[in-house]
């Protein structure tokens, strides 16, 4: 059973790619702000989760303004979380995706075209100057998107985070949104390809300003805020790692 739940979600993920990459990269390509190539990754994660029978919950939608832009950062346990977060927060961002992800045929370039931002975490402090840049000339409304811990947790539990984010969003003047995923460790674990259908809860915390708090206290509060909503067996007691720049 587990190796056709393995190939029942590779055999989809390949079909929608192909059914899907074309529309989206053309809607990239004739659209400049890449809002509804974006529509179409929803309707990529819309039919992921239907075939694999994962219902999806959403609590603190009244937390986001409209329009405003965020640095959205959540944590990461499981290939579910992005089609999660893709259909629950209903604002467009763009994804911060490591560079080896644009190898991949056809969806690296769909990520492209869609206007993603990737990052090539061997280079360091140059990095993040060119993520910087191209956040700054990301269209008004929209945000960013980030998973702090840098990789899926093998275990569900949350990870130290790396501060590349936060300074993205502190020298940018973006507002932290907070986001919590409970479930998704269970229904998908990293390493596995085994699904199990079941609920995914996505929990939107209130906003951080980041005007008035150093690196280390956004840090802090931000996972502080994420792990609330995570079973305490979840949490870990390291918070922080800055020995990485990269997000």
């Amino acid at each position: 059973m587990k190796v056709l739940k393995s190939v029942w979600i590779i055999f989809w993920a390949i079909a929608l790619t192909l059914l899907l990459f074309l529309p989206i990269v053309l809607a990239a390509l004739l659209g400049r702000r890449g809002d509804v190539a974006f529509h179409g990754t929803q309707v990529y994660a819309w039919i992921l989760l239907k075939v694999t029978g994962i219902r999806l919950t959403v609590v603190g939608l009244e937390h986001i303004e409209p329009g405003q832009r965020y640095m959205i950062l959540s944590n990461h346990a499981s290939y579910l979380d992005p089609p999660a977060l893709v259909l629950a927060l209903g604002l467009q961002y763009r994804w911060v995706i490591k560079k080896e992800l644009r190898r991949i045929p056809l969806f690296g370039l769909a990520l492209e075209a869609s206007r993603n931002l990737f990052i090539d975490r061997s280079k360091g402090s140059d990095a993040m100057r060119s993520i910087r840049e191209n956040v700054d000339r990301l269209p008004d409304g929209t945000g960013v998107l980030i998973f702090p811990e840098g990789t899926r947790s093998w275990d569900g539990q949350l990870l130290p985070f790396k501060k590349g984010g936060f300074i993205i969003a502190k020298d940018g003047g973006l507002p932290i949104l907070p986001v919590t995923i409970r479930g998704s460790h269970d229904r998908l674990p990293k390493g596995s390809g085994a699904f199990t259908s079941g609920r995914i809860e996505v929990v939107v915390h209130p906003p951080i300003p980041t005007e008035d708090l150093t690196i280390e206290e956004l840090i802090d509060e931000t996972r502080a805020e994420i792990a609330s909503a995570l079973p305490l067996k979840s949490r870990t007691a390291s918070v922080l790692q800055f020995s990485d720049p990269a997000a």
